[in-house]
């Protein structure tokens, strides 16, 4: 495992090659596979692989995600308020986990954060994608998962990237 977070980047450009239904079937077991509070699960997730959609998706936030629109695919994290307190949370491990099992596949993947960001205009990006997709209001839009074959070659982390100075232990001052 720690090779496998040791090599993942995030990966922003992405060849045109479609990602297979085996490799989406395989994002979505590792998505719902996340580990929840108390189990309740409080998440679904929106497969996106039309083009002109996932276009429309890269313009839903004013800053980060317009490299979307390269992306054969989005996977469109919601969380449900009402099932879960902690929804936040569980949506944020469901996400990490989509970007491992995508980078265990050899695919690139980027997290784009949908939540508390707003479109060119100063809308919400929430509202943007609930409409383009049809989303109820009681659902709430976490993440934005890009997905494909990488067009670019990022290299691993190292020993030297820890950041060991912000690991405490015992106290905060021990």
């Amino acid at each position: 495992m720690l090779t496998l977070l040791r090599e993942r980047r995030s990966i922003r450009e992405y060849t045109d090659q479609a990602v297979s239904e085996e490799f989406v079937d395989s994002l979505i077991q590792a998505g719902l596979y996340a580990a929840s509070s108390r189990g309740f699960r409080p998440w679904e997730i929106v497969v996106v692989d039309d083009r002109a959609v996932i276009g429309d998706l890269s313009r839903a936030k004013a800053h980060g995600s317009a490299f979307l629109a390269g992306a054969p695919l989005a996977l469109v994290v919601l969380g449900i308020p009402s099932e879960s307190d902690v929804w936040v949370e569980d949506t944020a491990i469901l996400s990490s986990n989509l970007l491992l099992e995508a980078a265990d596949l050899g695919l690139g993947a980027c997290w784009i954060q949908i939540r508390n960001r707003t479109a060119e205009d100063g809308s919400s990006s929430e509202a943007v994608i609930r409409e383009l997709l049809a989303i109820p209001e009681d659902r709430r839009v976490e993440s934005i998962i890009a997905v494909g074959y990488p067009a670019e070659e990022k290299p691993g982390y190292t020993a030297s990237d820890l950041r060991y100075d912000k690991v405490h232990r015992g106290t905060y001052q021990g």
